[in-house]
């Protein structure tokens, strides 16, 4: 099915989703549930930036998009970082 023939509301959807995950890992993290080192935190941000890219579809904004793509590529950075620095640890 060719993404255009989607609902508006399919979208809008995925961008609320990705806004509560982006509030859920805010709060956990200042709750102190996770840390900010945590690869909890990035996957959190990476899927909520990927949501909110995607309800970005519907109704584009170039300055939110920027802003997602950065959240996105800081998130794998992120995890990438914390997975080397585990492996080093474990040689």
């Amino acid at each position: 099915m060719p993404v255009t023939t989607l609902p508006l509301y399919f979208f809008e959807t995925i961008g609320v989703i990705g806004f509560c995950l982006y509030v859920l890992a805010y709060t956990l993290l200042t709750l102190r549930i996770l840390t900010g080192a945590c690869v909890m935190y990035f996957a959190l941000n990476l899927f909520a930036a990927t949501c909110v890219l995607i309800g970005l579809s519907a109704s584009f904004n170039l300055a939110s998009a920027l802003i997602q793509l950065f959240w996105v590529v800081m998130s794998l950075v992120g995890i990438t970082l914390h997975m080397l620095r585990r492996s080093d640890r474990s040689a």
